[in-house]
This record gives C-alpha cells, structure tokens and sequence, in this order.
C-alpha cells in the first residue's frame, strides 16, 4: 500500500502545480486587463504598490498622478486595491493560488525618471502618453527590457543580443510561483526578477538544481498601450 500511494503521490502532485499555474496565469491575464482598463480611464498606468499601501498604487513623497512619480517601479506589488480585483488578502494584495504572503503578485511599470520626447515618467503621468506624442513613444529606444536568460544580463540590459526578446514592454505581471518562499531566489534568472530595475527574465519552467525557474511573467507591449488609449478616444 506505501509503496503504491508513492506512486501516485507524484502524479497528483504534478497534476496540482499544473492547476495552480492554469489559475495563476488567468488571473494574470484578468490583471492586464485591469491595468489596461485603468489606463483608459485614467489616461495612465497605475504605480506599483508597496508593501505598507494596502494594496493602493503608492506614490513617491511629492508624487501624484500629474507627475508619476511612483514610489516603486521595478520591485513592487500589483494594486489590486486600487484596481477594484478580488478576492484580496487581508492587507489588500491579490495572491497567486500558492497563497502564502510573498506570492502577492508583483507588478513592474516603466518610469523611475525615465524620460520620452521630454516627458518624465511617461506612463505613470496623467497624459503623460499624449504629451510624449505617438512619434516620441514609437522612437523611444527602450522600454522595460525581457531577457530569455539572466546569466550575463546586468541592471540595464540583457547582455548579448540573441537573450534579448523585447526592450518595448510597458508593464510587467509576476508570479513567483510556488518556490516563492526561497530566499535568496534559487537561481539567477528568478533572482533577476527580483532584482529592483527594468530588466526582466522569461523562459521556460525547469526544476534543474542550480537553474530552477518557475515564475510567471506575462508583459504587455507599449504599442498595446497605446491602442487601448487610441480605441477609447484618450490618444492622440
């Protein structure tokens, strides 16, 4: 009997991380579309929040949405709050299906001074995207920048060209998955992701020792953006 409940121990296993990537990835997918929504309504992205801001886009001292300047950009949480999502967690944070408190989702949005066409904090800035015009935004030469592999990427860049899948997304959604509570991360590539600047990682899903990787990264273009506000009548 021990021996056959081993044996189905590791197909129900696999078969419960495999439902629980499924949830996490829709309820990324219902995440975009928030912060997309919220762009149309506010002719902005949301800033991050922290961990103090009960789930509330958080601002910098001096920071409001006529100036964008959030208090985090890269290392922050998804403002499930602010975004009217549920269910949320007692401090008002949406949780991927592992649940525990550092498996809020984390939500990343290019900004921390950056400047297009003249234009600080573009994104985050109340018509911050009108003022940046469609031309400076299409010319601007980088975005946040998605690497395939973080091994010779640094804080501003995904290191040689071939690791590089985009430098154009305008925001970031992540899910640590369910080594969330490793710290440090377990691998450089999932220590990228947490690292606090405009350089991300994606790629496959391994369990190999030394290179485990199981985040859930999901990002969204600026041209995307941008025709979400072009639709609604917000552009140009």
């Amino acid at each position: 009997m021990t021996v056959l409940m081993s044996g189905l121990a590791m197909p129900l296993a696999a078969q419960l991380q495999m439902r629980r990537q499924g949830e996490a990835r829709r309820q990324l997918d219902e995440a975009k579309e928030a912060v997309l929504g919220f762009a149309v309504a506010h002719a902005r992205l949301p800033c991050p929040a922290t961990e103090g801001s009960n789930g509330l886009e958080s601002f910098a001292p001096g920071g409001d949405e006529t100036n964008g300047n959030c208090a985090r950009f890269y290392d922050g949480y998804l403002p499930g709050a602010t975004l009217g999502l549920a269910p949320l967690d007692s401090d008002g944070f949406v949780r991927d299906p592992w649940a525990t408190p550092r498996n809020r989702i984390r939500y990343a949005v290019y900004g921390a001074g950056a400047t297009v066409n003249g234009v600080v904090n573009p994104l985050t800035r109340g018509n911050g995207m009108q003022d940046a015009t469609l031309a400076g935004l299409g010319a601007a030469p980088r975005f946040l920048m998605i690497c395939s592999t973080g091994r010779e990427a640094s804080a501003s860049d995904c290191g040689p060209a071939g690791n590089q899948l985009t430098r154009r997304a305008a925001f970031l959604l992540l899910s640590l998955g369910s080594n969330a509570q490793a710290t440090p991360a377990p691998s450089s590539d999932e220590a990228r992701n947490l690292a606090g600047n405009p350089v991300f990682v994606y790629r496959d899903a391994s369990s190999a020792a030394g290179n485990e990787f199981d985040d859930l990264v999901q990002w969204v273009p600026v041209h995307l953006v941008v025709n979400r506000l072009l639709v609604a009548g917000r552009l140009p």
